[in-house]
């Protein structure tokens, strides 16, 4: 099982290195693959199934995206990204604008959705978090290490990433279900889900299916049950209001505005705290919560903790203050 790895310490992943496009394809309507290798041919810092970069696209923003191709690959990354038009630009730039020869900077591989050793897997996508699954079931090999199922949800055909592989080599392991944005349609979970095995469940995608899969296996062992998400912390909802935090051992207070993650304003104020996803799914920033009502934004917390943690990158405040243990 020697593919199979942990969380990645974010150490180094800071420091930015060129990385050029030696490939640019379609993967699916409105979905573009990026072939990433070294400018000088040498090979990459190695990565574990689940990973993912941070990239600084063309217009300067710098965005997260899944590695998709087998961790056995040396000289390569492939990330495939879904052109967003209704978010926050960085789709938009990196599928409009990048080229085959043109050099992104990006950090080393991280991992917040790692592969663990189980008995079984079960695997649930939806759209473009297809990405990080793919890296998944491309390192097993012809010889997994234990039986798998795959349940990937799409929109049509022509917008599912990797259908003919999925549907080729992959046939008797995947099951596609197309809604045609009809929500009578949808696929039901509850069969799958509803008697609790020695599976371990992977999902991603968007939030309504992650939600749904969330509120069907409250009653699983929630190690079991592993989430990833692409949403960034510091996207704004219309219930967002300003808030402060107090830091217990200092005294110090920092006010928190709309748009904002207490994780970044806690950096820019000067603090170093540990973080990796960024979207609430691995758990890496929980910080005890002293004082004050959390509205929690993860997928990680038990309703048993969240009245005690909160996850400072995505997190926010219900009541007027927060204090935090640090």
């Amino acid at each position: 099982m020697s593919k199979l790895g942990a969380s990645v310490s974010s150490g180094d992943s800071e420091k930015f290195a060129p990385l050029k496009i030696a490939r640019a394809f379609d993967a699916a309507e409105g979905i573009r693959s990026f072939e990433l290798v070294h400018p000088e041919g040498g090979p990459l810092a190695p990565f574990t199934p689940g990973s993912h970069l941070r990239v600084q696209v063309p217009n300067g923003a710098i965005r997260k995206y899944s590695l998709c191709n087998d961790p056995g690959e040396r000289h390569r990354y492939i990330i495939t990204v879904k052109r967003e038009a209704g978010g926050r630009g960085g789709s938009l730039s990196l599928v409009d604008q990048a080229r085959e020869g043109d050099v992104l900077q990006s950090c080393a591989p991280e991992n917040a959705f790692p592969l663990v050793e189980a008995a079984e897997y079960l695997f649930i996508a939806g759209g473009i978090g297809i990405t990080p699954i793919m890296s998944m079931i491309r390192s097993f090999g012809e010889l997994p290490p234990a039986p798998w199922r795959l349940y990937y949800f799409t929109r049509a055909r022509d917008s599912t990433a990797f259908h003919e592989e999925l549907s080729g080599e992959y046939r008797g392991r995947v099951h596609i279900h197309h809604d045609h944005g009809d929500p009578a349609k949808s696929f039901d979970l509850w069969p799958l889900l509803e008697r609790p095995s020695r599976a371990h469940v992977y999902c991603c995608g968007p939030r309504a299916l992650m939600q749904a899969v969330r509120d069907m296996t409250g009653h699983w062992s929630h190690s079991n049950i592993h989430f990833e998400s692409f949403t960034e912390g510091g996207a704004a909802r219309p219930e967002d209001h300003p808030f402060t935090v107090r830091l217990a051992t200092s005294g110090r207070t920092l006010e928190v505005p709309v748009g904002k993650t207490i994780l970044e304003v806690l950096r820019e104020a000067g603090l170093a705290v540990a973080s990796s996803c960024e979207s609430g799914s691995c758990g890496t920033c929980r910080t005890r919560l002293l004082a004050g009502e959390a509205d929690h934004r993860d997928w990680v917390l038990m309703p048993d903790e969240a009245a005690h943690h909160i996850m400072i990158c995505v997190s926010r405040a219900s009541s007027g203050e927060l204090v935090l243990d640090l």
